[in-house]
């Protein structure tokens, strides 16, 4: 197994706990590992505005993986990869979740559209879109109809979601390129996750670790199943395998 030199982190349902909040212990093993020289990356479906005051938080001084890989971010803000969906894809996308009765989100490069769609979808640069409902044969249809759709990447961050970005993007993808930037490589990696959106990069790190609250299909291709978001499993993790 090779040195641990780069800690990935999913955000929600990874980092996170379910008060959407780091806790101490956690905050404690990052800072430990800094201070060893590892890198630590959010790697994280979220968009830049809402991961980067974390990161600040946290002290990280490295690389941010956003929007499920679509965007790869230095901590001084400079945008080196971005990869955007078609918006005449948006638009289809949206009249499909809009026939089904799914309630929709969109995340463009200037911010979010919750449950609403701007007039003109051609005035924006789209990142990622996603649809959720409990209704999971709503989800199923729609998993069903995109299949027919070129060009997409579909995983989840929820059970009860779906998230869509550009092909080929993902955070395993993304992490290729901070690899690379920093001149290691992804067995030198540890990736923690809960979610479909995170598999690839838990299967291409040299150490995947899922979260003990993670979907069956996560758990089943880690190297180690750590405890769950609420109950440390992030520093858990990097106790195990950094420090």
């Amino acid at each position: 197994m090779s040195e641990v030199k780069l800690i990935a982190l999913d955000m929600d349902g990874t980092l996170l706990n379910k008060a959407h909040e780091v806790d101490e212990r956690t905050k404690e093993a990052i800072r430990s590992a800094l201070e060893k020289g590892v890198h630590v990356v959010l790697s994280t479906g979220r968009s830049i505005g809402t991961c980067y005051p974390i990161a600040e938080e946290l002290g990280l001084t490295s690389y941010l993986v956003t929007c499920n890989g679509g965007e790869v971010w230095t901590m001084e803000k400079q945008l080196l990869e971005q990869h955007l969906l078609e918006t005449e894809i948006v638009e289809k996308i949206w009249h499909l979740g809009a026939g089904l009765g799914i309630h929709m989100w969109m995340t463009s490069t200037e911010g979010f559209f919750i449950g609403e769609r701007p007039e003109n979808l051609y005035d924006y640069q789209w990142l990622k879109f996603g649809m959720d409902s409990v209704d999971t044969d709503k989800l199923d249809q729609a998993v069903k109809e995109l299949s027919y759709f070129a060009d997409l990447e579909i995983t989840n961050s929820l059970p009860t979601n779906i998230e869509i970005n550009p092909k080929g993007v993902s955070k395993a993808r993304a992490l290729q390129r901070v690899c690379s930037e920093i001149g290691i490589t992804m067995k030198e990696v540890m990736a923690c996750g809960d979610s479909l959106n995170d598999i690839k990069m838990i299967q291409e790190a040299g150490i995947g670790v899922a979260m003990g609250n993670a979907q069956e299909a996560i758990k089943k291709v880690a190297n180690h199943v750590t405890d769950t978001n609420d109950n440390y499993g992030v520093a858990k993790a990097i106790e195990k395998f950094v420090l």
